[in-house]
């Protein structure tokens, strides 16, 4: 008997110091935490609204917009835009869904302005509805009658937020300069958006796409297509996101092809090695898809279909 009573002393003992362990473990976590928070990383000029009133949805959102470096000193000048869904996660670490971890949207393009890798666009993050962001970023309702408001998002992007763009700051309003981007669910909502509504959104960005979702619909309606519209797609995977990821962004891809994207021409897509599901992968991947959705345009006098 004492020698079980020792034995389960050691093991209290042992479990109590792991839990004491843990305990710290998470204390320390947590005041990194509160630490991130209070580092924001904007980069060049990026405007806050923090009450974006939505009608369609019925709520209000953050919306922020960054501006590029000439947008000031070049007042005559008009620029692309490109929309991008949980905007929380775009430009500032401090405001991210894991502190400190955000795609560095500014740091990329104030970058690539700069050495003349892309064409000056505007970037308008709007904020995802937390709670909400499964139901207004996914097609269709899951088993669980979970989802399936994304057109009313769409609505929410092309009857409000873009007209509200379009109003208060220069840019170039036509489809062939407006894109829409997103990861995960966000790039379901991308994809689905910006081909429901291709009179609107010419480019759209489909990072790590959940192709998965309810029975793969995202695929069904792609190949449903009926007439491809001349849209430029970029969509992608890193190949440590899980089981079935890769052959699922695959499926996408092949089914584009089928609709008539071509591949090196009006579609990009990328496996990403090694990469998992997390924004500093995605921001790795930033510069490579605003090269693609925004290349240079050319120098004025040549042909340029968006006037000056």
């Amino acid at each position: 008997m004492k020698r079980l009573a020792f034995v389960l002393a050691i093991a209290a003992a042992g479990v109590a110091t792991l839990y004491s362990g843990w305990r710290l473990n998470r204390w320390r976590q947590s005041e990194e935490e509160k630490r991130l928070r209070q580092i924001h990383t904007l980069t060049g000029t990026v405007k806050r609204f923090p009450d974006f009133r939505s009608e369609v949805l019925g709520v209000e959102r953050r919306v922020q917009v960054y501006l590029p470096p000439m947008y000031d000193s070049e007042p005559e000048r008009r620029f692309p835009v490109l929309y991008m869904l949980d905007g929380q996660n775009v430009f500032d670490g401090a405001t991210a869904y894991v502190a400190g971890k955000e795609w560095e949207a500014d740091e990329t393009a104030e970058r690539l302005i700069e050495e003349g890798r892309i064409e000056p666009l505007i970037i308008v993050a709007a904020d995802n509805g937390g709670e909400a962001r499964v139901e207004e970023y996914t097609p269709t309702p899951d088993r669980r009658g979970r989802g399936g408001q994304v057109d009313r998002y769409g609505r929410m992007l092309v009857e409000e937020l873009k007209p509200w763009v379009d109003e208060s700051f220069r840019t170039l309003p036509g489809r062939e300069t407006t894109g829409v981007a997103g990861s995960s669910y966000g790039a379901l909502a991308s994809l689905w958006i910006g081909l429901t509504h291709h009179d609107v959104f010419g480019r759209i960005a489909a990072l790590s796409p959940s192709v998965g979702r309810d029975d793969g619909q995202i695929l069904r309606f792609v190949e449903a297509v009926v007439e491809k519209p001349d849209t430029i797609v970029w969509t992608d995977m890193g190949t440590a996101e899980g089981p079935g990821s890769v052959r699922g962004a695959r499926r996408l891809r092949d089914a584009l092809v089928a609709r008539g994207w071509e591949e090196g021409t009006d579609l990009a897509y990328v496996e990403a090695e090694g990469e998992p599901h997390n924004e500093v992968a995605w921001a790795k991947r930033m510069p490579a898809i605003l090269e693609f959705l925004f290349p240079p345009r050319p120098p004025r006098g040549e042909a340029s279909p968006e006037g000056p």
